[in-house]
């Protein structure tokens, strides 16, 4: 099925996990921010959120600086 993933389209399988999204693209879930349709998920649920297709999520990773 087909998501939107910060503006670009993406294939994942049925049942893929926000946790298991976030896996495959690398991204370590402690830094970063995800929307899932204008929504914030909180961190605790990546694991118990099942993407559906069209799906719009958006990942923002938390960078420090001074």
């Amino acid at each position: 099925m087909t998501l939107t993933v910060n503006g670009e389209p993406r294939e994942v399988e049925e049942g893929t996990t926000l946790a298991s999204l976030l896996e495959s693209l690398k991204i370590t879930r402690g830094m970063v921010a995800v929307s899932r349709n204008q929504e914030i998920v909180h961190r605790d649920q990546y694991p118990a959120v099942v993407v559906q297709q069209g799906d719009v999520i958006e990942i923002v990773r938390m960078v420090g600086g001074g």
